[in-house]
């Protein structure tokens, strides 16, 4: 069956469908009910795993994010869904499978996702990654296989049958989870919170604007701000901080497991490749500070914003723009900022001469969409990922 077309209609339909609520300024009546104001991403309790799955494209960290994952208890990983980002998906997904087989936790599903964006060409990171994804570490070939169902409908099946329970932990371009809200337009309101690592509000990794994961698939990445799942983003503003140390890796390979031993390894390759690449600085653990923050919010400082994505720019496509009452010059008396709040417009750009149109108002007033990390305690948050590798 032509992949374009098994989800109901091609993808470039579905962008277009889908974002022309945007266009007008509005989200639908049902996301729009459904959107609340979020807060830092709800702690788990060990008498009470919390259920999530794990939207990937491993990729060093995303190793190290899904070995954090399966190695912490407060998590129970309904499934692992791989997209194409780093790599291809024919790298990710034995990649992924690669990293249940470490952690002995075949028992997780791992469903293939998306070949492609949407609508764009593939963009990979090989060259912060390595070709396999994994910095050259190399691993035997996967013997367990990926469950049949296509990640997309995993990820809506899943979520039907724990409505309201399953937190959506991802750490790779949104594809899979935009064709997901596709495939079912009420899945929003069952999806409490998506934990993100993605975006930025301090300039891009790949270009001066955007961050990897959205700039790879700006138009799923807007259709998931968009959709009113409240959101926490973990984006470049914190995960610049946390680069792995060759401190970090003796660590590992003091532990005498085979998580820790795997995790050495890929930090071992990943350091030197970098070296080799000429880069000033440390592999940034992107992905496990998502991860992190979803254990542990109080790792973070957090601020919230109405996040938009930019889509159409030439130069700017895939950036993250951050809207606050407070933001820039906007700062306000705490009376002021609560005024501010109630009638910001959130506009879009000025009308050109060429036209009568009018700026796009992209919302009549301020309401967040999404819970932004500004701070990072590191020391903390290697204590925590480097404890669960190794189990000390």
């Amino acid at each position: 069956m032509d992949s374009e077309r098994k989800f109901g209609m091609t993808r470039r339909q579905f962008v277009t469908s889908s974002a022309a609520a945007v266009v007008a300024g509005s989200l639908s009546p049902a996301a729009l009910a459904h959107e609340q104001t979020p807060a830092a991403a709800d702690r788990p309790t060990s008498s009470s795993p919390s259920r999530v799955i794990i939207d990937t494209d491993p990729g060093v960290d995303d190793a190290f994010a899904l070995l954090l994952a399966m190695r912490s208890p407060e998590l129970k990983i309904e499934g692992i869904t791989p997209v194409a980002g780093n790599v291809p998906l024919e790298l990710t997904l034995p990649n992924a499978l690669r990293m249940v087989e470490i952690a002995g936790r075949t028992d997780i599903p791992v469903a293939a996702g998306a070949k492609t964006p949407l609508t764009r060409r593939l963009v990979t990171a090989a060259y912060v990654h390595g070709e396999n994804g994994l910095g050259g570490a190399e691993f035997p070939e996967p013997k367990t296989k990926p469950v049949s169902e296509p990640a997309p409908e995993f990820i809506r099946t899943t979520v039907r049958k724990h409505p309201g329970e399953i937190t959506l932990i991802t750490i790779g371009p949104l594809t899979n989870v935009a064709m997901a809200l596709d495939l079912d337009p009420d899945l929003h309101g069952m999806i409490p919170r998506i934990v993100m690592m993605g975006g930025s509000l301090s300039g891009g990794n790949i270009t001066p604007a955007a961050e990897f994961n959205i700039y790879v698939d700006p138009e799923a990445a807007r259709i998931v701000f968009q959709s009113g799942i409240p959101i926490t983003m973990v984006g470049l503003d914190v995960t610049r901080k946390t680069g792995l140390t060759d401190a970090h890796v003796r660590r590992l390979e003091s532990a005498q497991n085979p998580v820790s031993q795997a995790a050495a390894n890929i930090a071992h390759h990943a350091i030197q490749h970098y070296r080799e690449a000429g880069f000033l600085v440390d592999p940034n653990m992107h992905d496990s500070l998502a991860v992190a923050a979803f254990l542990n919010p109080s790792l973070l400082n957090w601020k919230e914003y109405y996040v938009d994505v930019e889509t159409s720019g030439e130069l700017t496509a895939g950036e993250t723009l951050g809207y606050s009452p407070t933001a820039g010059d906007l700062r306000r008396s705490a009376e002021a900022e609560k005024k501010a709040a109630q009638s910001m417009t959130i506009r879009g750009s000025a009308p050109t001469l060429a036209t009568t149109k009018t700026s796009p108002v992209l919302r009549d007033h301020f309401v967040p969409n999404t819970n932004v990390a500004m701070e990072v305690d590191s020391a903390g948050f290697f204590e925590l990922l480097i404890g669960r590798l190794t189990g000390k």
